[in-house]
Order: C-alpha cells, then structure tokens, then sequence
C-alpha cells in the first residue's frame, strides 16, 4: 500500500507550491532565500502563527537562506513591550532564531521620505475627509468611488500639510495622506488607500517621536523590500493586498520584494481570532492568555505540547492554496505521537475506589519494580511502594459485568500493574448504595506476571498504595467550542453561546510518590488515563497537574 503525503517522511514528500516557486527562481540563477516572520506585537501567538514561523523558517533553513524578525509596530495604540517579548520567547521555544531582529518603526524615517517622493510625483495626497466620508465614497464592487475634494490639491499644498502632520498641528483624524491610484479600480484596495494616519499615542519604541503612523499595506512591502526579502509570504486573505503591495514597490523603483499566500490554518472547535480571543480573557471565560484551553503558544506550552509536536503538526498539515479546515484530532495525535516517545510513565488514580487486601500482612510495605518509559530502554525503571490497602479507579471495578469486561467485578481476578493478582472478595457499600470498599485477597506467587498455578488473567489494572499516595489536583481540559467552528453559529447567537461548559474539569487525584519530585512542565504519561504536565500553578503543599491529551487516538481511526 502507499503511503499517503501525511505519513511520508520530509525528504519524500513531493515539493508544495512555494517550493516549487523558490527552486524555479533559483533555477534561473536566483542563489539567495530571504524570508521574514512580520507579526504585530498586540497579543499572544496562537497555533496558526506557529504554522507560518514552521513555514518562514523552515523554507530558509531548507534553501540555505535566512529568515528574519520583523515587528509591524504601525499601531501604538494595541501594541506593548510585553507582546514583543513574547513573540520572541515563543519562536524560541519552537526551535527557530532568526537572522536579525527588525521592527518597522526601524524604517519610520525611511518610510515618510518615501511617503514625500510619491506627494512630489503627484501620487499621493493629503485628504480633510473623515475615515466615514471615506468609507462612504469607496464604492462597491460593482460600483466605482467618487474622488474626494481634495484630491487635486497641489504639491506643494500637499508637503506642508503633510510636513504639518508630522509636526502634531493637526488632531487624531483631521487628516490622512492617501496614495492617488484610481477611485474605479476593480479591486476596491487600490482605490486610494490610506499610507498614514495621526495618532497622538505613546510608541513602546520610539516614545512621542511621532504622531503620524503608516499603514499596513504602505509600510509592509517597503519593509520586505528594505531588508531584500525574496519571498515574502501571506495567508491567503492577503492575496487582494498584492497589487497594492506591488504598486508601492513599482512607484518607488526600489528592490522588488514579491508576496505570496498560502492558505491560513484552520482548526475545528478552535479560535484563531485574535478579537474573540481578547473577548475570551476580558470575559473570564478563560483565566489568561496562557489558559491551557487557549489556542495561543504559550497555553499549548504550558498545557504540555512540545515544539516537537506543534514542527510535526505543521509537516503534516502542509501548504496549501485553498484554505480547509483541519481536525483537532491531527494536533492531538502530534503531541501523543511525541510523548509517547519522551514522557515517562506513573500512576494515579482520578477517582479512587480504596481496595483492602485482607491476607496482605499488615505491616509489610514492598517496593515493585516498574518501567519508566516502553519505548525508551536508557529512561530505566523506578520503584513504587506496595501496601495491604491501595486505591484503584472505579471505573476498574463493576458489580454486574457485562460479557468481555475484563476488569475487577466480584469473584474475579485482575492483574495489578507490575505487582499481584487480586481477587474480589467483597464489597462495601454506604447508606446510599455508592460502592467505599472493596475486600480483596491476592496470590503471593504471582508476582512479575506469574501466578500459583500459571492461571493468566486479561485484565491489567493501575494503582497507587494508600499511604504512600501524593495527593494532588489534576485539571482535564476539553475542547473549548462545542461547534466545530467559531464563525458556524445560529442567526441570533454568538461563539460565546457554543462555549463548551465542561471544558475544564478539577479533579483531585491520588498519585504515586515520585510525582512529588516533579518540576513545573515536567511531562507524564499517567499510565491508561493520559498525558499530563506539571503545572506553574503547583506549590510545595499541592502539585497540580494539567492533562494534555487523552491516550485515545481519534484522528489515526478517522484516518
């Protein structure tokens, strides 16, 4: 059978569209690669940003080229020092560094002379009107725009008023310079766009320097072209930006960056806005920006997603020109995939049913030998202590088994993880009819997979000695959005209507000793429940434990 794209490896996978683009202009003698990762500092990364970094940098790194940080710091208004920090940290964690850190409040000089060259060649003006007047006179798409009143105004008219801006005469929105392209184009962007706009705002960077900002689609490709970025890549929402993006470059006959897109990642039951997830933190639906049910890098992170995972997950997703949607279930099997590998195995027992082993003695305390880790023979083993009285799960136990269940049930036999068979003996009830106790004996020969007289038995159980338990707090989390997306909702209703009321579950859970030991994002995998990653919310009296993903693979069965 083939392999599908998904399951073969990097080297064999046949070349997506964009390096199909870089190796046809190296081909015609192009020999340089460089890339940029351009995001604005106004909040936290999310999944979809850590697809395009895997992108940007990976592609430099394959071709021999580099990969520059670039901040889009246009916008003093939403964008902070702590976002900045941020970002870095987080393209950090995921493995890459960049070739040089840039910002484009670098090029703000660069960028207004150019802004006078265009008001000099008659391509740009200064406009009275208001952003409403503005919006208003665009257009439709099947209707051209009316040109403002001011859009014959002189040059030199123009460079005062302009040089005024700057200056700080003018209020917020008295007055905006806009490229002069054509008020009928097809593509209602190039209808004069806005290059700048006053903002009498503080700069996390430059101060008060400036009370005049450009815009996205003015600054972007002088940026590109500045640093002589080949390929500078965008989702696809940006492929209407492009003429414009082109145009700036073309007018000003300065090094001919080119934009290219890509379809934009998108997640089921996941957010990728950054508005609705500012709409999350603000209505304490979440706890924070690095909630562990948030979509953002550093929630993946402290949830117990490695770097390693979030690289497979953007291998497996690919590159594409049309945008899908992508199951959670695939980022889910990445990380499992990877913890499997790394994470070493303990027990704990979530909602614990006290079994009594009434011929155990009951001053004897062993010590069984147990693997750390199957598929990592040097992580060695460890042991875990053994008593007469142990807490098993209670879905381990059932009073009236159905056929084929092959757990612990009256008078019958089940294997205790790395330790005895016991048999169920009896049962403890309360007033209520809730099973507290189980009475059960086990055989002393049957350590280390045997038994008395070479009986097996199918089922195998985890555990924890009661005394010897580390009581701690485990948090489950779930899919945030009961939906499969956030924008796939009822007329009359929101995304916040479809939040998934049992994301979080707080449970308090009975663990083996050496989890005491942990350190904060130390992963486990807590043996036939799941993974889980020790949380910064831990203290020396409680350790709190995050679970970031179940042992059940539902993507590699939908596969």
């Amino acid at each position: 059978m083939e392999k599908t794209n998904e399951e073969l490896a990097p080297a064999e996978r046949p070349l997506n569209f964009l390096e199909e683009i870089i190796e046809e202009s190296m081909a015609k003698g192009e020999k340089r690669v460089q890339t940029r990762f351009p995001p604005e500092p106004n909040g936290y990364l999310h999944i979809g940003h850590a697809k395009s970094i895997c992108l940007n940098f990976g592609l430099a790194k394959k071709y021999g080229g580099k990969c520059n940080l670039r901040f889009d710091d246009t916008n003093p208004v939403k964008e902070d020092v702590e976002y900045v920090d941020s970002i870095k940290e987080d393209i950090k964690w995921l493995g890459f560094d960049w070739a040089a850190e840039y910002y484009a409040s670098d090029y703000f000089e660069q960028l207004y002379d150019w802004a006078v060259e265009l008001i000099k060649r008659g391509k740009a003006y200064v406009d009275d009107q208001t952003q409403e007047e503005i919006r208003q006179r665009r257009g439709t798409v099947t209707e051209p725009g009316e040109e403002s009143p001011w859009r014959d105004r002189s040059v030199e008219e123009n460079l005062d008023l302009f040089a005024r801006m700057r200056a700080g005469e003018f209020a917020d929105g008295e007055k905006v310079l806009r490229a002069k392209i054509d008020m009928a184009h097809p593509n209602m962007l190039m209808r004069d766009p806005i290059m700048y706009r006053i903002l009498h705002a503080h700069h996390h960077r430059t101060g008060d320097k400036w009370c005049i900002y450009p815009m996205y689609d003015y600054a972007h490709g002088q940026c590109d072209s500045i640093e002589r970025v080949t390929h500078s890549m965008c989702t696809l929402e940006f492929d209407v930006h492009r003429p414009l993006y082109d145009w700036f470059i073309q007018e000003l006959g300065i090094f001919p960056s080119h934009q290219y897109e890509f379809a934009r990642l998108n997640l089921t039951h996941t957010m990728m806005s950054k508005r609705k997830l500012l709409q999350l933190v603000q209505n304490k639906v979440v706890t924070g920006w690095d909630d562990p049910r948030m979509p953002t890098i550093v929630a993946l992170r402290r949830r117990g997603y490695t770097p390693e995972s979030l690289r497979m997950f953007a291998e497996k997703v690919g590159v594409a020109k049309r945008d899908n949607v992508i199951d959670l279930g695939l980022l889910e099997f990445c990380v499992r995939e990877d913890l499997n590998k790394i994470a070493e195995r303990r027990m704990a027992v979530l909602d614990p049913i006290k079994v009594v082993i009434t011929n155990y003695p009951e001053d004897k305390v062993e010590e069984v030998e147990c693997v750390n880790n199957p598929e990592d023979e040097a992580a060695g083993k460890r042991r875990v202590p053994f008593s007469r009285e142990i807490y098993i799960e209670r879905d381990d136990f059932m009073e009236e088994p159905p056929k084929k269940y092959f757990r612990l049930s009256p008078g019958k036999e089940v294997r205790l993880r790395y330790a005895y068979l016991i048999r169920c003996d009896e049962v403890i009830k309360d007033t209520d009819g809730t099973v507290t106790e189980l009475r059960c004996t086990y055989d002393p020969e049957s350590g280390h997979g045997g038994s008395s007289d070479g009986r097996r038995v199918k089922g195998v159980i985890h555990w924890v000695s009661v005394p010897h338990a580390v009581k701690t707090e485990v948090r489950l989390f779930d899919r945030l959005l009961l939906n499969d997306s956030a924008d796939d909702v009822e007329e009359g209703k929101t995304f916040m209507d479809y939040i998934n009321p049992d994301s979080l579950v707080v449970k308090t859970a009975y663990a083996e000793p050496s989890l005491a030991d942990a350190s904060i994002g130390d992963k486990f995998q807590f043996e036939r429940i799941g993974y889980f990653c020790k949380d910064k919310d831990s203290t020396a009296e409680r350790a709190v434990f995050n679970r970031t993903v179940t042992l059940k693979d539902s993507w590699a069965k939908m596969k």
